[in-house]
Formats: structure tokens, sequence, C-alpha cells
């Protein structure tokens, strides 16, 4: 049995503008309330957080509906434009991925592709139909030597070059440019997946992998479990702090209606990320009037917790990218999203330690290849946050 859902989603602003963004990116817009909402936005201010929360194309796509004359034509031209470029971008890194995936395959070298194109045709149906700016792969960690070389191979530039690729030291992430276009790509494995708070099982994570059709090719994915947790890890990290963060997730559970919540919620409480995961389905319900289960709906209202956490955030998420939380505000978010208590300081402490490729690199030169570089980095981030710089 489904949960109701909500057709006039309350703003947690005041604004028309944000309560306009509320209705494109809720999976059960209202177009007459959306279409009145429009009757009262200053255009450049809509525009301006429609491009800053990362929801353009579902301001578009709404925008499509409406009556013609709720919307100015300069305003509606110049959407149109920012959707395209995005569509296009989609385009040339589906293209890529196709490249990719089959060198990956010839070689015989297990991948995973997460968010990026599969995501957005799990969410929404369409390459285009989300905002990503990169491709994102998933290899084993003993595989990340070779995964480095073939990248050069294909024609990218690493942030780490094969040669310092090392059990010692792993980055947040293996990063790549096309040396011919721009175009990033990031290899994770389960020893970068830093944000999940117990090591990624990735042979589990392998063995239930599922292949998606993007544009007739079929792509390895996760399961759409284990991808409805990655998801909600991936906002945690970034606290939430667009709406097209929030947006991913509602239209996914929105979407993928075979979804087996036991299984994904038992996923998430073995990899220490129940908070995380009733924190970001709390937001997508409460916002965006994302249909949950009705049981799934009760096991979030029995986590106050993620009650709570789900209500601050979206208390700072229509000006994150002006005023994002600052540094004890983010420290003691990290502790909350764990768990509080033990847990969660030690998730603090440790992603505070934790070095990435920008603490490796940072100085190494002068201290041995970096071997201080755990005790550079609470210097580094104190630096980074205490003036309010978003991550």
């Amino acid at each position: 049995m489904q949960s109701t859902v909500t057709k006039n989603i309350r703003p947690t602003s005041p604004s028309p503008e944000w309560a306009a963004l509320l209705q494109c990116a809720s999976p059960h817009a209202d177009l007459s309330i959306l279409s009145e909402l429009l009757h009262q936005v200053s255009w450049p201010a809509l525009f301006a957080l429609a491009t800053e929360q990362g929801v353009v194309s579902l301001l578009a796509s709404n925008m499509a509906q409406c009556e013609e004359d709720r919307v100015p034509a300069a305003f509606a031209d110049k959407i149109r434009q920012l959707q395209r470029t995005q569509m296009l971008s989609a385009l040339q890194m589906t293209a890529e991925l196709f490249r990719l995936v089959d060198r990956f395959r010839d070689a015989a070298l297990d991948i995973v592709l997460v968010k990026g194109p599969v995501l957005a045709v799990r969410a929404y149906g369409d390459t285009g139909a989300r905002q990503y700016g990169d491709l994102d792969f998933l290899v084993r960690q003993k595989d990340a030597l070779r995964a480095t070389e073939l990248m050069i191979a294909a024609g990218y530039e690493p942030e780490i070059p094969a040669e310092a690729v090392s059990p010692e030291k792993i980055p947040g992430q293996y990063v790549f440019v096309r040396i011919s276009s721009p175009l990033l790509l990031e290899l994770h494995t389960e020893r970068t997946m830093r944000y999940f708070p117990r090591g990624l099982p990735i042979e589990k994570f392998f063995a239930r992998r599922q292949s998606v059709s993007v544009d007739g090719h079929q792509i390895p994915a996760l399961a759409i479990e284990d991808e409805l947790i990655l998801i909600c890890i991936h906002g945690a990290k970034h606290l939430w702090e667009r709406l097209s963060l929030v947006a991913d997730v509602a239209a996914f559970v929105g979407r993928q209606t075979s979804l087996d919540w036991e299984r994904s919620f038992a996923t998430a409480r073995s990899v220490g990320a129940e908070r995380m995961m009733n924190t970001g389905l709390a937001l997508a319900s409460n916002l965006l009037g994302a249909t949950l289960p009705q049981n799934v709906q009760t096991r979030l209202q029995s986590d106050r917790a993620a009650s709570r956490l789900a209500t601050k955030i979206a208390s700072w998420l229509p000006s994150a990218g002006q005023a994002p939380p600052g540094l004890f505000s983010r420290a003691l978010y990290r502790i909350q999203m764990r768990g509080s208590g033990v847990s969660g300081l030690g998730y603090l402490l440790r992603l505070t330690f934790s070095p990435t490729q920008e603490d490796w690199s940072a100085g190494a030169e002068d201290n041995h290849g970096g071997r201080f570089a755990a005790l550079r980095r609470p210097v580094r981030l104190a630096k980074k946050y205490r003036s309010g710089e978003k991550s």
C-alpha cells in the first residue's frame, strides 16, 4: 500500500521562486499551482535559483507544460538554451561512456557505472534530464592500477600518475581528464568511498549488478537497491545542499517500483548508512511529495533524529549556495548523520584525518612523500570551511 501523495507541497521558504522549484522537482508537480506561482515570481531570481540548485532541466520541462503567457519570452529562451547545453553535454558524455565501457570489457576488467547517465535514465527516463559534469566508475581496489593504465591508453591524463598509485595512498577518488577535450572521469573503489560509514561491500555490489539500457547500449550498473543507498550517501556527503540531490531520490523511488525495500534497508544498516538513507527519503517525501510505501513511511517516522535532520536541511537548502553551513555545523551534522554517540564521533574523526589527493600533493615535496598528510588535512579543512566555502 502506498502513502498518500502530497499535492500542495509547502515550501520551507516564503519565496514564490523556491515554491515554484519545489513543484518542478516533485514527481507529482501540480501544474495549476506552478502556473500560479510563475505569475508571482521574479524571473531573474528564479533563473538564478534554478541554476544554483541544479534543476534547470526540471524547470524547463515543467514550464513547457504551462500556459505560454506565464513565461516571458526572454527567460524561456534563456532556460531552453541552458537545457540544450546540458543535453549536448549529456550526449557527449554518453558517447564517451560507450567507448570506455567497450575498452573495459575488452580488457576483461569489471566496472560499474554509478550516478551520471544511468541515474538519469533510472530516475527520469532520459540521459539529459539531470545535470552531471563527469562520469563515475566503480572498480575493485586491486584493479586500480590496471584501470589507471587503461585510462591513460584511452587518452586521459590522471591527477595521480600510475607510478604513484599504491595501497598506502588512497585518494578521495582517482580523477582523470581527457586530453583531447575537457571531460572528467572519476574511478572509485571500495577504499575511496570514504563517506560510507563502513566499508563498501564491493563483492556483493558486483554480484548484484544489473544492466541498464542507455540509448540502446547495455551499461553495467548497481542493483537499484544499492544505487538508492549510494545516492543517499552522496547527498549526505554534500549536506543535501542542492535541490537536485533531493529530486534525484524522489524521482528514483517514483520510477523504480520493483525496488526491494527490505534488502535496501538491510544493506544500508550493514554499511552504517541507515540514518543517511532515512534522511534522504524523508527529504524526498516531505519536500517533494515522493510516494513511499506505508511501511517505509512508518520506519521514517520512527527515526526522529532523521526527521530533525531533514527539517534542519530543509531550512538551509534554499540558500545553501550562498550561505552554506559553517565548520562546526558541518562537524555536528556529520556526527548526527552517522547516528550520534561514539559511532558518529568516530565517523567525523575518520573523515577529518583521512587524506585525499589534495592532502597527499600539498607539501609532499618537503615531507617525504606526504607522510604528514593526515595531520595537514584538518588544518586545510578548517581554512576551507571557516569562511563558508562550499564543499
